[in-house]
């Protein structure tokens, strides 16, 4: 039985393109979208109709970049590669959501008792 779909928040999204892109470089798409699934282990899986708008509104921002080039298989594709500014904005978010993942750890950890 496969698990349900997990759907990803805009936010979430965009620090996971950002990161990916960070970790391999500079990167177009499908090559995004095939590591995302394959870090979740097959739980997170991307339509083009996800993703294309997260890249777009990263673009727009300054956070990444892109240019044409050719794909392995000779396709023209658009890669996309993090820019110094996404590089600090990645940065904040990254550690943004690890305090915000302590503290929910902390809260939904906690017991009916008190101390």
């Amino acid at each position: 039985m496969g698990h349900p779909k997990t759907d990803v928040l805009q936010g979430t999204l965009d620090l996971m393109v950002m990161k990916t892109l960070e970790a391999m470089g500079s990167q177009h798409g499908y090559g995004i979208a095939q590591r995302l699934q394959q870090v979740s282990g097959d739980l997170l899986r991307l339509n083009q109709g996800t993703l294309y708008p997260a890249l777009l509104r990263l673009e727009q921002r300054g956070w990444i970049t892109s240019k044409w080039g050719v794909s392995e298989n000779n396709r023209r594709a658009r890669y996309y590669s993090l820019t110094r500014t996404g590089r600090k904005q990645l940065d904040r978010e990254a550690n943004d959501w690890n305090r915000m993942t302590a503290i929910m750890a902390r809260v939904l950890g906690t017991s009916g008792e008190t101390s």
